[in-house]
């Protein structure tokens, strides 16, 4: 790749950073600018882009969890609205087909259905991201769009089997033998440490699950996928995502370059797209229903939908097959590349405010709740407890552990994810499922006593700000403290309500060295 490419990335990325916009925008702006000054995709570049995609589904694979996906408000959604977004598309298309217009006028039926099937996908890409960055992932919305992804993902490896004209190899039938090898590779993963090996190897499986999914005649995209979900559920399937944290995102970098580079539309194509770009909203609206309708809450949906709020860049790859069996001309690839590009740039500050989105429209949004909820949105219970800790990931259940043996049963620990609740649960501690940053947990949280403190030590100290924003205004007598990783987080929490911020970095080392001098008083020097 060009010196030049990666400056202009980073000049980009870094601009709309600054902004408030994520630096993948950026990077899609960059691909556009390149084109324009006559900078075409290489091979080196889809190499990249490709891995980035292997990266992305491998990292997913490690948190999958397959009674997630067989769960109704998944797979019975994820059906229902690809369906209905096919009609929806269609109709228009043959519409405006019959008066004449634009790309639609020489359209038959099935080119038409393949191109409302390519709109129909959200980017797994950009929901990952998002996600990610906020620390939603574990959260009820973020595995409830997860999920969907994925299902769309399992739709579009079937279309693509099916328009090659041919079924998979028998051999493929083999690769039900993976299961076999599972403990070989978590023997492998265990035994790599927490360096160099590990990134290795979290770079080979991917990779090589799917050069053996393509070997059979399936999609390499699903083959890593299915090597990540080889190994999740063990405990060092989380550390190894994150070790791969950094390298998928520089891959990713390539991927959206490469979007850019697609090529920039004529005038009849830029009607198209801001046609299809206009209906987008639809497609966002028809997520929130069908979430409410299969018992989500209002906030679970609205937040789930954001995310899905896009175009896909699977709708590239079903472009691209129709186009190579001559289904759609190639100017359709241009479509479907810009009205991703601009879907990501209008979702992106959407999801950067989504939770603000949440609190202004909620009387409204709430109206289209069913009345029985899912049991996630039951009344919470939570007995007498006078400090909560908000956030039992990674080290913090140290924390938990020293508050309960100095105050006993009245501390109580938090956290959205629900794997990570059953595991402290297990562990013997009192932990419930909760999101301190949802306006309506506040609604259903009951306690038989007052709660003096609050911890907020989640990974994102956006949640962290959404948070004591919501104890300021629910309970403005309760004590917040919070952590943060930077001394601009730090005056950001202050302002938001928290009385005493930790700087995590900052202070360990002070905390380690006060450990040193109370357990090992005898080797210091006398003062």
């Amino acid at each position: 790749m060009d010196p030049l490419w990666l400056a202009v990335a980073f000049i980009l990325g870094f601009a709309v950073k600054q902004v408030g916009l994520p630096s993948l925008i950026g990077f899609l702006a960059a691909g556009f600018v390149l084109q324009a000054f006559g900078v075409e995709s290489t091979t080196t570049l889809k190499t990249i882009a490709d891995y980035g995609v292997l990266l992305l589904l491998f990292t997913i694979g490690l948190k999958l969890r397959v009674k997630n996906l067989l769960k109704p408000q998944v797979w019975a959604v994820a059906s229902v609205h690809m369906a209905v977004t096919i009609v929806i598309f269609t109709t228009t298309i043959f519409v405006l087909g019959g008066w004449g217009g634009w790309l639609f006028n020489s359209m038959d039926f099935s080119a038409a259905i393949l191109v409302a099937f390519a709109l129909s996908f959200s980017s797994t890409v950009f929901a990952v991201k998002v996600l990610e960055e906020k620390g939603e992932m574990g959260a009820l919305h973020g595995r409830v769009a997860i999920g969907i992804l994925i299902m769309q993902d399992i739709f579009a490896v079937v279309f693509i089997t099916a328009s090659s004209g041919k079924l998979p190899s028998p051999w493929a039938a083999a690769l039900f033998g993976l299961l076999l090898i599972r403990p070989v590779l978590i023997f492998l993963m265990k035994r790599a440490g927490h360096g160099e090996l590990l990134i290795l190897l979290g770079l080979l499986l991917p990779i090589a699950g799917g050069a053996l999914f393509n070997a059979v005649g399936l999609k390499p995209d699903l083959g890593a996928l299915a090597m990540g979900a080889l190994l999740a559920g063990h405990l060092k399937a989380d550390e190894l995502a994150k070790t791969l944290l950094g390298f998928k995102d520089i891959f990713l970098m390539g991927f959206f370059l490469n979007i850019g580079l697609v090529g920039f539309p004529d005038l009849v194509s830029l009607a198209v797209t801001a046609l299809f770009v206009l209906i987008l909203p639809v497609k966002t609206a028809l997520f929130f229903t069908l979430f409410t309708r299969f018992k989500l809450r209002a906030r679970t949906s609205t937040l789930a939908s954001l995310s899905l709020s896009n175009y896909s860049e699977f709708g590239l790859i079903v472009g691209a097959v129709g186009v190579a069996n001559g289904f759609i001309g190639s100017q359709w690839l241009v479509v479907f590349a810009v009205a991703l590009s601009i879907s990501f740039i209008l979702a992106a500050p959407l999801n950067t405010t989504a939770h603000d989105i949440y609190a202004r429209w909620r009387p409204w949004l709430q109206k289209f709740e069913s009345k029985k909820r899912l049991p996630e949105d039951e009344i919470i219970s939570i007995g007498k407890a006078d400090i909560l800790v908000f956030g039992m990931g990674g080290v913090v259940s140290g924390a938990y552990d020293f508050l309960r043996n100095r105050f006993g049963e009245t501390v109580l620990g938090i956290d959205f994810d629900e794997e990570v609740v059953a595991d402290h649960q297990r562990a013997g501690r009192r932990v419930f499922q909760g999101d301190a940053t949802d306006y309506d947990f506040w609604e259903r949280l009951r306690s038989d006593g007052t709660v003096r403190l609050v911890l907020l030590t989640m990974p994102d100290y956006m949640a962290n700000k959404y948070a004591a924003e919501r104890i300021a205004a629910f309970s403005p007598d309760t004590m917040i403290a919070a952590i943060a990783k930077h001394d601009d987080e730090a005056a950001v929490l202050k302002a938001a309500g928290a009385h005493e911020v930790f700087n995590f970095y900052a202070e360990t080392g002070v905390g380690f060295a006060e450990h040193v001098c109370m357990h090992l008083p005898s080797l210091l020097p006398q003062q």
